[in-house]
């Protein structure tokens, strides 16, 4: 597992990283079992991991990291493993703010935060207050979040609209869906990465990542670490983004 504490060496020159990065925080209880621990062990070493992620990408120059850390479709888990999740999410804000705070990160969250029991409400409000005035990044913590929920948070916005007379059905735009999600001023993650292996977004910023270049590890999350993260941009620096257009190489 990744320290917090080690000293990297960051060769941004030349080096394009994303604005704004995406993580799938998956393999944590893949983790435990290959070492025979509970899941609630590999949970919490990929709580521990978080913290390398933001401190590396920080100092890679990312300005926006939106992690996945609990689903809407996680409630389904065994109710002992649902608690011991929020218990950690607990944790972890109280414990670790003064680390973030050092490294200048403030802490947003998406997701039905309404739906949260309220300790768990409180903890995002107080996370989001005393974090505001940082500056260096931003880690948006993907909690109680589904895509297609996102989806229908701004649909009902959006129809809301219409129906109280402020625009016409014609008026609704691709633009407007956006401005209409969780974080609208947060920019689509560039790139998503998700350790673990799996094929898949697992309905993580469904409506966000409509141009997003993925980017999938074997390597489980508790043991994803600066080598990986970097192998990551490097391979993300080397990508031809058309956004469906032609590549320069092609128009020509």
């Amino acid at each position: 597992m990744a320290i917090l504490g080690k000293k990297k060496t960051y060769d941004t020159e030349g080096l394009k990283v994303p604005v704004s990065l995406g993580v799938i925080m998956d393999g944590n209880g893949r983790w435990a079992k290959k070492r025979m621990l509970p899941r609630s062990a590999g949970h919490r070493a990929g709580a521990e991991n978080l913290k390398e992620l933001c401190r590396n990408c920080g100092n890679y120059g990312v300005k926006y990291l939106t992690v996945y850390a609990f689903s809407t479709e996680n409630w389904a888990r065994p109710e002992d493993e649902v608690h011991q999740l929020m218990e950690l999410f607990v944790e972890f804000f109280e414990k670790y703010d003064p680390e973030l705070e050092e490294e200048g990160i403030r802490v947003r969250f998406t997701g039905d935060i309404a739906s949260l029991p309220e300790n768990i409400r409180e903890v995002c409000k107080r996370g989001e207050e005393r974090s505001l005035h940082r500056n260096k990044m931003q880690l948006i913590v993907a909690f109680n979040y589904g895509g297609r929920r996102e989806l229908e948070y701004a649909t009902r916005l959006i129809a809301q609209k219409v129906k109280d007379g402020e625009i016409n059905p014609e008026d609704i735009t691709e633009d407007m869906i956006s401005q209409n999600m969780y974080l609208p001023d947060v920019p689509d993650p560039e790139l998503i990465i998700r350790p673990s292996g799996e094929m898949r977004l697992s309905n993580f910023l469904l409506w966000e990542s409509a141009y997003s270049e993925l980017w999938v590890s074997e390597t489980l999350w508790p043991d994803f670490g600066y080598d990986e993260l970097t192998k990551a941009f490097s391979d993300f620096a080397r990508r031809d983004r058309r956004f469906g257009g032609l590549s320069k190489k092609d128009a020509k």
